[in-house]
């Protein structure tokens, strides 16, 4: 039995669409569509988007100050682990240790763990994928001999399409296995864009097996095997703003000069002297006047202006560009001349909200959470922690919460009152609300204990004391308090 096609007919008898979207007649007719699956979209375009969109944060200020922001809330002064191990005692001895070889994870020796999560994500933001490279090293200065190195998605050739000695078909740079699952990725020994490494090795791949490489990137579609960068959707806007701007950048700079045009009388042979003779220009400098021969006349320049509508018209396309990259146009100019303290405080929202889904789905679930885990079981291994019970638990040992940095009050006495509110009614608890802040509440809380203690030794009485004063600022009587003290104990 054959498939029968709905056919949807308009009043004259001839074939319509259902949605005007789907159409193709004269209003729609040029516009370019495509089936093309999520990798082959990018395999002919990935490297000319990659390129340009370097070009563009290394040139273009709002391109380069944008990701700057971004990079900078995302990370700020790092996502920091804290381990959820019901032995608090041993808890403390990982954090400890964390603590102590976050200097030492950098391969090249010029950034801490959090310096690096830095450069992952602006790499991430710029290219739309950064590789991470595990090096188990035998080095005895080390803490843990474990170390990683950031490598730029250059490595990996995205136009490399073969198959692997042993059969694996080799797709975009990626080896993967009959059922599809990645096995290793092909990577240059050397980054092909470093036109001075000439030597034997460059040019040459090496096979490197798929637990031994973290590839960060933001997949967009299901399959997609390599990350797009981000600033694809406004690399022509921005490239035809900076041209705008530089248009009307010149155009200020020839108003500004006092400058005309010599019409010479007709037939008139006779030239202008002066130090262009043979150009015919008269150079004007500030202060002279100059005196042309007889029936020479001069026109001066008078570009027009561009009118009124530039900045408005400016301003329209940059916080499209803003859209683009991710971030308020706010934060991508600096210009809070339109705003209030709703409008900004929404907006803000709203970013953070992205910041956090990028923060648990790349950041921290592709990079932090694999790197995290194969650290401490080299330090298990080489004996820089005794966890007796690890291949027991290690479920438990890979429980971490990654805590970014807290996102700042936009009103601290309004906010300060609204978190203090859900706390006593139960709505939220000081470990999660401590946690928002991006601080860690046992350490908090032991810096209050010190904190009491000292000031109880110096008997010093604080206005901030919540059990010397009353939320009012009524304070207690010391007699009064040592009785609590004494009924306590």
């Amino acid at each position: 039995m054959k498939a029968r096609t709905l056919k949807i007919l308009d009043h004259n008898g001839n074939k319509i669409q259902a949605h005007e979207g789907a159409s193709t007649g004269r209003r729609l007719h040029t516009w370019g569509m495509s089936s093309a699956g999520p990798n082959n979209v990018l395999h002919n375009s990935l490297s000319s988007l990659r390129n340009r969109s370097r070009e563009l944060t290394r040139n273009n200020p709002l391109a380069d100050g944008g990701v700057d922001s971004f990079v900078a809330n995302l990370i700020g002064t790092g996502i920091t682990p804290r381990w959820q191990i019901k032995d608090d005692a041993k808890k403390e001895e990982v954090q400890e240790l964390w603590s102590d070889c976050v200097d030492e994870f950098d391969f090249e020796g010029l950034d801490d763990f959090y310096g690096l999560q830095g450069l992952v994500t602006r790499s991430l933001i710029e290219a739309g994928e950064v590789f991470v490279l595990k090096h188990y090293v035998n080095d005895l200065n080390l803490i843990v001999p474990f170390q990683i190195q950031i490598l730029e998605s250059d490595f990996c050739d995205a136009s490399y399409n073969a198959v692997a000695p042993n059969g694996n078909k080799i797709r975009m740079g990626i080896e993967y296995s009959k059922k599809n699952k990645r096995l290793a990725y092909w990577m240059f020994k050397e980054h092909p864009g470093e036109a001075f490494l000439n030597g034997a090795d460059f040019g040459e791949r090496i096979r490197i097996p798929a637990d031994r490489i973290c590839h960060i990137f933001k997949r967009l579609r299901p399959g997609q095997q390599r990350g797009r960068p981000w600033l694809s959707s406004i690399i022509v806007k921005l490239h035809e703003i900076d041209q705008c701007s530089d248009a009307e950048l010149v155009r200020r700079k020839t108003t500004a000069m006092f400058g005309g045009f010599i019409t010479k009388p007709p037939n008139d042979e006779q030239r202008v002297l002066g130090d262009e003779e043979e150009n015919g220009i008269v150079a004007l400098e500030p202060g002279t006047f100059s005196e042309l021969p007889e029936g020479y006349e001069v026109t001066f320049s008078n570009p027009k202006d561009v009118g009124g509508n530039y900045i408005a018209w400016m301003e329209h396309e940059i916080r499209a560009v803003a859209k683009g990259i991710g971030i308020t146009y706010e934060q991508l100019t600096g210009d809070l001349s339109k705003v209030n303290f709703s409008s900004i405080r929404a907006g803000l929202l709203e970013f953070q909200r992205r910041c956090v889904l990028i923060q648990k789905n790349q950041i921290i679930f592709q990079f932090c959470r694999p790197i995290s885990n194969d650290w401490l079981k080299v330090a298990v291994i080489s004996g820089a922690i005794s966890v007796p019970d690890f291949n027991k638990k290690i479920r438990e040992y890979k429980r971490i919460q990654w805590r970014p940095d807290g996102w700042k009050y936009v009103n601290p006495l309004q906010d300060v009152k609204a978190e203090l509110i859900a706390i006593r009614s139960g709505l939220k608890s000081r470990d999660q609300s401590i946690a928002e802040l991006g601080y860690d509440i046992e350490k908090v809380d032991r810096e209050i204990k010190r904190d009491n203690q000292r000031v109880d030794q110096l008997k010093i009485i604080l206005d901030s004391d919540p059990r010397r004063t009353t939320i009012s600022g009524v304070y207690q009587s010391a007699d009064d308090y040592e009785e609590e003290e004494e009924s306590n104990e």
